[in-house]
């Protein structure tokens, strides 16, 4: 179950919120597939004005994206290329709606969840 987490300037999301699921969303189904649509998971989170911050200095040109994967992606013979096209595609959905100045501080990181930690409703899913 593909689950992300997305910070973005609140400014920026403010608005695009029905974009940026549909984007998403799309992104994430064109690496794992048509069938996967109805277990993508979205949360996103408007970062306020001066809550982003690099080198000591606030920015407005930052987005985070953490995608809780199953850990057997990893393992898998594609891995390489399914976590690059991973980190692509959520880059650009992200960009093509809240504007391409983001693409530099975009930073997605994937983060395996081995079957015997994911539960949904209070039920182990395998």
């Amino acid at each position: 179950m593909p689950h992300l987490t997305v910070h973005l300037p609140e400014n920026r999301l403010t608005g695009n919120e029905p974009l940026l699921v549909a984007a998403l969303t799309d992104a994430v189904i064109d690496v794992y597939g048509e069938w996967a649509r109805d277990l993508v998971n979205i949360r996103l989170a408007g970062v306020p004005a001066g809550r982003f911050a690099q080198g000591g200095k606030a920015v407005d040109t930052k987005a985070s994206v953490v995608l809780g994967v199953r850990a057997g992606l990893f393992d898998r013979p594609d891995a390489d290329q399914t976590t690059a096209r991973l980190g692509a595609a959520l880059t650009d959905a992200i960009t093509q709606v809240v504007g391409d100045d983001l693409r530099a501080g975009t930073m997605v990181e994937l983060v395996a969840s081995p079957p015997e930690r994911t539960f949904v409703g209070g039920v182990l899913t395998v």
